[in-house]
């Protein structure tokens, strides 16, 4: 299951993404915005980092006009390792370095061919391990200091 969240400068990106991953038959938690509405970016990070952050869900994307704004708000959150990504190899790495659980992608910034073609990346990518767990694992312990 993946949970989308975007403001109004997203909207148009996330209503296409949320079309890939039900033609690839991934189940869809959209937490809004519904609508082209001038909305606050961080009321709709926050609804998707808060199930990612809690194990609700699995995974999150994330929308805004840039997608800076929506990694600021979800790497805020335990266990969120949101990746603001630009192209194709950065949405791989996101996975296979990063264990990225939140994609961000920039609804003014990228067109909707290539971020599906992102996004279908980084859902196929899997988890290299290795050195990259070892320093998943200092993030972990940065985290346990940080929210005792």
């Amino acid at each position: 299951m993946v949970a989308l969240g975007s403001d109004h400068g997203g909207l148009e990106l996330k209503e296409s993404i949320k079309e890939l991953l039900r033609e690839r038959g991934v189940a869809v938690v959209d937490c809004g915005t519904d609508n082209g509405s001038s909305v606050d970016y961080p009321d709709f990070g926050e609804k998707v980092a808060r199930k990612v952050s809690a194990g609700e869900v699995e995974k999150g994307i994330l929308f805004c006009g840039t997608g800076i704004g929506m990694s600021i708000v979800a790497n805020k959150y335990p266990r969120v390792r949101a990746a603001l990504v630009t192209d194709a190899f950065m949405a791989q790495m996101a996975k296979e370095h990063n264990n990225a659980n939140i994609l961000v992608l920039g609804g003014r910034v990228l067109d909707s061919d290539k971020a599906r073609d992102m996004v279908s990346i980084w859902l196929d990518a899997t988890f290299e391990g290795g050195r990259h767990q070892g320093r998943l694992d200092k993030i972990t312990a940065l985290e346990r200091d940080l929210y005792k």
